[in-house]
């Protein structure tokens, strides 16, 4: 059985944060690959780059990794039920796991439907720069659920965060995090440029 990571999130823009972390998700979850999942249309984040051009980066950023890809799903924002139907279609017979950033971890179990997601699928949790194992773990056991499989581990990157490479990017400075491939295609394209005086 296949075990096919996915990594849902706006990535506007991807940095090395999420490359560390889908890398560190195959060794510590044993996955075979680890699929980026952008979501068209954030619910609770707006003036995001346009999906296009966030795709277009992502598949820049995989590329030079064999076990990461880039799934484009039609769903204009992401739902439990439907999206992950459509996962299940999509990797026939694999087992699915969700990797997530420790700031999603208080969320998950209020999402509609959430009990399903928890039923059939694992979890990979990477730490957050100023999050402990203990604080998470204190939420976990809060949970109304808890999923089929659950793994924990530190982030190298999770001091690095998309707002700080974003302003990286309107300056046109080197900051840590921030991609070659991301700031070629950014400069290509002129995106997240400040025309302030």
């Amino acid at each position: 059985m296949k075990r096919i990571g996915i990594y849902a999130g706006v990535f506007d823009p991807v940095h090395t944060g999420h490359i560390t972390t889908a890398l560190l998700a195959i060794e510590e979850a044993t996955l075979d690959q680890v699929v980026f999942l952008p979501e068209r249309r954030p619910r609770h984040k707006h003036g995001v780059e346009h999906f296009g051009h966030r795709v277009a980066m992502l598949q820049r950023a995989v590329k030079p990794h064999a076990k990461l890809s880039v799934l484009e799903l039609e769903d204009t924002s992401f739902s439990v039920n439907r999206t992950l139907l459509r996962l299940h279609k999509l990797f026939p017979g694999a087992e699915l796991v969700f990797i997530w950033g420790s700031d999603k971890v208080s969320k998950i179990a209020t999402w509609s439907d959430a009990r399903v997601l928890f039923e059939r699928t694992e979890f990979v949790i990477a730490l957050r720069q100023g999050v402990t194992r203990t604080q998470i773990q204190a939420i976990i056991a809060q949970w109304p659920w808890q999923p089929r499989g659950l793994y924990i581990f530190d982030s190298f990157a999770g001091a690095i965060s998309a707002s700080i490479v974003r302003e990286a990017l309107r300056r046109r400075h080197k900051q840590p995090g921030l991609l070659p491939s991301v700031a070629r295609y950014a400069d290509q394209h002129w995106l997240y440029i400040s025309f302030s005086a």
